[in-house]
């Protein structure tokens, strides 16, 4: 059974945007942390499943590619957005189980624009 830790950490993803994790729970079968996050964004627009990502590696001092996120969802009419981002033991298992949709959907910008 998976080992869930219910934490408030708080994160500054950038100006105007804060995101406090709410869940972190260990997937030991899948060698993973399934993490949930909520963020606020009060006058901005939803952040990027990119800007999720890299400020995610940034503040677990982890390589990009063991991070993904799996899920954006903002509810209309509310400056508030729900993000489920899984965090690897390894870019392997990573690769192993990340549909190749959401390793499109991760890119930096600069790469979805070359490929897409």
């Amino acid at each position: 059974m998976a080992q869930k830790e219910t934490i408030a950490k708080t994160i500054k993803l950038r100006e105007g945007y804060e995101m406090i994790i709410v869940e972190d729970k260990q997937n030991p079968l899948v060698g993973r942390k399934e993490v949930k996050a909520k963020i606020f964004h009060v006058g901005k627009g939803t952040p990027s499943k990119w800007i999720i990502r890299k400020t995610i590696a940034e503040t677990y001092n982890i390589p990009l590619d063991v991070v993904y996120v799996r899920n954006v969802v903002s509810e209309y009419g509310k400056a508030e957005t729900t993000a489920i981002i899984h965090i690897y033991d390894s870019p392997e298992k990573a690769r192993s189980f990340e549909p190749e949709h959401v390793v499109q959907k991760n890119k930096p910008p600069e790469e979805k624009k070359k490929t897409g």
